[in-house]
């Protein structure tokens, strides 16, 4: 088992006597409205200003796309399917935390940025992953940085996979994309009514 950075509070369980100290998993946000979930997170705003800055993705794009692979959720997996009810069967794919990387494209990026320590539970490594994988899709597809519709069927599809528009044997994909970009116009409006105030908040 790898180490991993502590990036929760903690609290003490008390069994047989003995207070053992437990991490609390990291509560997703109460609340929709970007404005509000960055006063309740601030870090996030900083972090994902920080991932704008490093790979020109926007932020409303950046929370749009996670929002849609997790629900802010940082050890979401996809569900798995039961047979005759009980038995667990694999799950679909390795597809894990904030921003549903797989194993193999977890594994790219951390070699890519040098950043072997990523942790996909983790906020600021995964919203700079979606920042690096959309900073890609952008040069090897020519999709513009806030075009967050294609961006994220690329992110859903996999550069090449779009390339070869596997997309459009999915109808059920374009409704979640355009979903993603009315999250990101969303965003992007909310934002602009307190982002002067979130620049403050260090």
């Amino acid at each position: 088992m790898t180490h991993k950075r502590v990036t929760v509070s903690a609290v003490l369980i008390c069994v047989g006597g003995i207070a053992v100290a437990r991490a609390i998993e990291p509560v997703p946000p109460r609340s929709t409205n970007l404005c509000e979930i960055f006063t309740e997170k601030p870090n996030w705003y900083q972090q994902a200003t920080r991932v704008y800055q490093r790979w020109g993705i926007p932020v409303p794009v950046q929370m749009a796309i996670l929002r849609q692979e997790s629900s802010f959720i940082s050890d979401a997996r996809p569900p798995r399917e039961w047979l005759l009810g009980f038995i667990p069967l694999p799950r679909p794919s390795s597809a894990y935390g904030y921003a549903q990387a797989l194993d193999s494209s977890w594994d790219l990026y951390r070699i890519k940025v040098n950043r072997r320590d990523a942790d996909r539970e983790n906020f600021a490594d995964a919203v700079d992953f979606v920042g690096w994988y959309c900073d890609v899709t952008h040069r090897t597809l020519d999709i513009a940085k806030g075009d967050a519709k294609r961006l994220y069927l690329a992110y859903h599809e996999g550069q090449e996979g779009f390339r070869q528009g596997s997309y459009e044997q999915k109808p059920w994909l374009m409704p979640v994309a355009q979903k993603v970009a009315y999250n990101a116009r969303r965003y992007r409006d909310q934002l602009k009514g307190c982002e002067k105030a979130l620049s403050t908040q260090r």
